[in-house]
């Protein structure tokens, strides 16, 4: 095997593995519920909240674009500009700001998802949405009214950030060098 690469392993059997066997020790919050398998029910309802935090992320950003709609019919600003009074400029900017983070929030949430736990991924990804309406509201009355949302979605994401890293070192060490960390560590 190269060092960083998967091994060969045939389609069907790239899923996501189940939780150590019964009898060996993982936190809770690590520790899947369900049983992963190809295809199943059951992969379906370990990945449902992120599925629908995804779908209200997407929601909300569909909601940000309508806005800016809006702003450009209200303020008589025809697209391509981008130029008009400072209440559209605001709008625009809030939504484009929006915009240019969802992409690396979704790969966070889905990474941390994944490799962290389900659970409290999709509660941080409920509360980012939430900081990031509050920041698009607060942008839209003024620019400083964006800056307490922003800070607060921004430690959202770098929390997300963490899970991920942590997840998926651990899953590195478990699946390619065959040590588990937690147990080496003495967490268990």
């Amino acid at each position: 095997m190269v060092l960083g690469l998967a091994p060969r392993v045939p389609l069907s059997s790239r899923c996501l593995q189940a939780p150590p066997p019964a009898g060996v020790p993982w936190p809770s919050f690590l520790a899947r519920s369900v049983r992963l398998t190809c295809g199943s029910a059951q992969m379906e309802e370990a990945v449902v909240g992120l599925g629908a935090v995804t779908v209200l992320a997407v929601l909300e950003q569909a909601y940000f674009s309508l806005q800016v709609i809006y702003a450009r019919r209200k303020y008589s600003v025809s697209p391509p500009s981008t130029n008009g009074p400072p209440e559209f400029e605001r709008i625009f900017r809030a939504q484009a700001n929006c915009s240019e983070y969802f992409p690396i929030f979704m790969a966070m949430l889905w990474t941390s998802g994944v490799f962290f736990s389900q659970g409290v991924s999709s509660f941080c990804g409920l509360l980012y949405l939430y900081g990031r309406l509050q920041y698009f509201r607060g942008y839209a009355e003024s620019a400083h009214g964006r800056l307490t949302p922003l800070y607060f979605s921004a430690k959202v994401l770098w929390v997300l950030v963490g899970f991920s890293s942590v997840g998926v070192l651990l899953t590195f060490c478990r699946v390619y060098l065959k040590v588990d960390l937690l147990q080496e560590l003495g967490f268990f």
